[in-house]
């Protein structure tokens, strides 16, 4: 299992059992139907349908999802700790018989231990990012799709702020090279985005596309809301019931908890480059795939 990186600050709750502020939490006053998972291993914790205003400064759940939750008492007994179940990751404290709710039970959690993705994003425009190796390739495949607005590279996943492309690079800050996908609903559906992403990529070699190796060059969906988790997860599904792929399918699905564009130089790198030796033996040869498999969701030359 694969944790995410953690920044100080996180590592202090998650892992060394630490309080953030009162009141100060991304999460506290927040009531959006959607979904709370673990920041450290991404296991769905909570639902946004037990979130209640406990007027206390942190976020407050009167339940949690079936088997998510370990409680353990504090080393001198006079709290139960919460954690998360999978991966161990600090939460906060429960606490029952305060009368606050009628299940009369408070989960008293860390903001900076979750991750929250809401069910719909009704007010806002339609995205994706997908992670399927370098961003060169997955830009110039998108950026080709009917109903695709805007495709844009750049880094997800990760702990660093404002990456550069050369840190990304090196490995070391968690972050994969991604494409953040503006796309019209109406013209083009999640289903066959994700048609795309699995058909021009290899989503069975794990952090490694190509000569490209490393994790930032992993296969991964981040979700930017309940409705894609759904979606990511039944087209994975689907693809190893039918047996699509020789080996496992090893791509993860992640929520989405933020994303950095990439430097100028690489957007549209390949129609900037399309004579480079990269362009004509990688990229070149993903578009012809893409034009003979999917050629019904291809932009029409008026578009």
């Amino acid at each position: 299992m694969r944790y995410n990186p953690l920044t100080p600050e996180e590592k202090k709750v998650i892992m060394e059992k630490g309080t953030e502020a009162p009141f100060l939490g991304a999460y506290d006053g927040v009531f959006v139907p959607g979904m709370y998972f673990c920041r450290q291993c991404n296991a769905p914790l909570y639902r946004a349908d037990d979130k209640f205003d406990a007027h206390c400064g942190w976020p407050s759940f009167d339940d949690e999802i079936p088997g998510a939750i370990a409680k353990n008492p504090d080393a001198d007994g006079s709290r139960t700790e919460i954690t998360c179940a999978r991966c161990g990751a600090h939460l906060g404290h429960v606490f029952t018989g305060e009368g606050l709710t009628p299940k009369n039970t408070r989960h008293c959690v860390n903001s900076i231990s979750l991750a929250f993705i809401p069910e719909e994003k009704n007010d806002e425009p339609h995205s994706a990012v997908f992670g399927g190796g370098c961003f060169w390739c997955t830009e110039a495949v998108f950026s080709r799709l009917h109903g695709v607005v805007s495709v844009m590279p750049g880094y997800a996943g990760g702990i660093r702020k404002r990456p550069t492309y050369e840190e990304v690079s090196s490995g070391t800050t968690g972050h994969a090279e991604v494409v953040k996908i503006e796309y019209d609903s109406q013209r083009i559906a999640y289903d066959d985005l994700l048609t795309v992403f699995f058909g021009t990529h290899d989503p069975t070699s794990l952090h490694k596309q190509g000569n490209d190796v490393g994790e930032q060059y992993r296969s991964v969906i981040f979700f930017t809301t309940l409705a894609q988790r759904r979606a990511a997860e039944n087209f994975i599904a689907a693809q190893e019931k039918e047996h699509a792929y020789t080996n496992p399918i090893v791509t993860s699905v992640e929520p989405f908890t933020g994303f950095y564009g990439a430097e100028e130089d690489h957007r549209h790198y390949y129609e900037k480059n399309k004579n480079a030796p990269y362009c004509q033996l990688v990229i070149a040869p993903k578009i012809k795939k893409l034009e003979e498999k999917y050629k019904p969701l291809l932009k029409q030359e008026k578009e």
